[in-house]
């Protein structure tokens, strides 16, 4: 099993995974919990897939995705969007709820937005807890890389389960949501402690 975070600068260096991270994401989303979201050959993408996000994946030497992550700078600008929790808080995306954040979604270097992450249901139950513990340990890797202290998430509810056997500082940043059938919840994830 590997982990690998992908950027525009380096996708060239990893084959089909780019494409592999948005069938995967496609399957998850699409597929499995039937979200109308965009599509195309097979791949899902949106609005903020672009030039200033990093893309998190857990795969096998194949390139086989098994579990994935899309990281955006708060700082992130393309035409009319930011990044999408912002975005659904100044009501630009109808899908999301414009009062998912307890305060103002924030604009600041060093605070990044966690979306499109997943565990594919087909990885077996014996080494899920491993596949989500190696995604956290790229998300590390990535913050010291990139100098994130906090990042913003958009988490199924349950995330307190699985955060402290991981051993991630996070706390609610907004209240439970139903986001077609499933319940999600904004996160702060503190990774300042971890960046030296």
């Amino acid at each position: 099993m590997q982990s690998t975070t992908l950027s525009f600068a380096n996708m060239h260096n990893h084959g089909e995974l780019f494409a592999n991270i948005l069938r995967a994401r496609r399957e998850s989303f699409i597929l499995r919990n039937r979200w109308d979201l965009p599509e195309t050959m097979g791949m899902e993408f949106d609005q903020y897939d672009t030039p200033v996000s990093r893309w998190l994946a857990v795969h096998d030497g194949t390139g086989q995705v098994l579990a994935g992550v899309r990281l955006t700078p708060t700082t992130a600008r393309c035409g009319i969007y930011s990044y999408m929790i912002r975005d659904a808080q100044r009501g630009l995306l109808e899908s999301i709820p414009s009062d998912l954040l307890y305060g103002e979604a924030p604009v600041a270097e060093g605070v990044w937005e966690v979306t499109r992450g997943f565990v594919k249901a087909d990885v077996p139950a014996a080494i899920r807890h491993k596949v989500r513990l190696q995604l956290v340990m790229q998300m590390l890797r990535t913050s010291r890389e990139e100098g994130i202290r906090t990042m913003l998430a958009l988490l199924p509810v349950g995330w307190h389960r699985w955060a402290s056997r991981c051993r991630l500082d996070m706390r609610a940043a907004g209240r439970e949501m139903d986001m077609g059938g499933i319940l999600y919840q904004a996160v702060w994830i503190d990774f300042s402690t971890q960046l030296h």
